[in-house]
């Protein structure tokens, strides 16, 4: 087995009950997403900036509380949280490959986000049972010799 296999073998799949949202912004709106995340406090949100555009993760919850500070956005969802609940080597090799593949062979749409030791996965709300099932299914395979 090697290191990216052992990774997926032993990580506990974590999920919420929550919907997620994912939101768009122009570049410009940074400070106005941050000000958001700021005041949230919840175990999980996101952001994410680049040259071209503000992304912001958020509950379906917050964002409905949140999105007439935040003018010109566009908005997908609803999405589902899942995440490998498992320290994970910055210099591993493969896992995101073994995850996409299982996702892809069921036919389900995925958005990674990798943290600092953790991945997480966003799926469509109405894809997320499959979702589970794959992964677990790749679990298994993965953790056989």
């Amino acid at each position: 087995m090697n290191p990216a296999q052992q990774a997926l073998a032993s990580a506990a799949l974590v999920v919420d009950d929550a919907d997620y949202t994912l939101i768009h912004l122009p570049a410009p709106a940074i400070t106005a997403a941050a000000g958001v995340l700021a005041e949230i406090g919840e175990p999980f949100c996101a952001l994410i900036v680049d040259k071209d555009e503000v992304t912001l993760v958020l509950s379906a919850e917050d964002w409905s509380d949140f999105q007439a500070r935040l003018p010109d956005h566009r908005v997908a969802g609803p999405f589902r949280l899942i995440t490998f609940d498992q320290p994970l080597a910055l210099d591993l090799v493969g896992f995101l490959a073994l995850v996409s593949r299982a996702l892809a062979d069921a036919e389900v749409a995925v958005l990674a986000i990798s943290a600092f030791e953790r991945d997480h996965l966003l799926v469509p709300a109405s894809q997320f049972e499959q979702a589970v099932t794959a992964l677990r299914e790749a679990q298994a395979r993965a953790a056989q010799p």
